[in-house]
């Protein structure tokens, strides 16, 4: 059994997190169009309605997440990423829990989010299915996209 995970707000300061989120970054890139790549980046990570969090195992960071402000009551899932040491450990789900409970003690209602359609985010997509997610229509900026799935789930 793995270690406990220490998750924990993170001003994205940290080489350790912003390699991270710099990876994240890469992989999407990496795996869509350019135009369908709706990651952000450190900078915009750090903008006053993003609250981030990493996820640390025995001293060594094992993933990130983050939710977006939209509105009173609804937030944007973002740069959800595990480390590839973690893949598979529970860290995804983990982080995606904590941010739901963060969410609910702020008061959302809704949480959002875009990830990729094709077979590379198959892992992403069942995650939050599983923990309540359902596809929905694009959201807020977003446009139909045949790259993007769009879901969504009520607090």
């Amino acid at each position: 059994m793995p270690a406990p995970l220490d998750i924990r707000l993170d001003d994205l300061t940290g080489p350790a997190s912003t390699a991270l989120v710099r990876q994240h970054l890469a992989g999407m890139h990496a795996q869509s169009p350019a135009e369908s790549v709706h990651a952000l980046d450190v900078g915009a990570l750090r903008h006053p309605s993003v609250t981030v969090w990493s996820a640390w195992r025995e001293g060594e960071i094992a993933g990130i997440g983050a939710l977006a402000r939209l509105s009173k009551t609804d937030g944007e899932l973002k740069s959800m990423r595990v480390a590839d040491a973690h893949l598979g450990t529970g860290v995804g789900r983990a982080i995606l829990r904590h941010i739901l409970a963060a969410a609910r003690a702020d008061r959302l209602t809704r949480v959002w989010l875009e990830t990729g359609s094709d077979a590379a985010f198959l892992a992403a997509r069942t995650l939050y299915a599983s923990e309540g997610f359902v596809e929905c229509e694009p959201f807020g900026d977003y446009r139909p996209d045949p790259a993007s799935t769009f879901m969504t789930r009520e607090l």
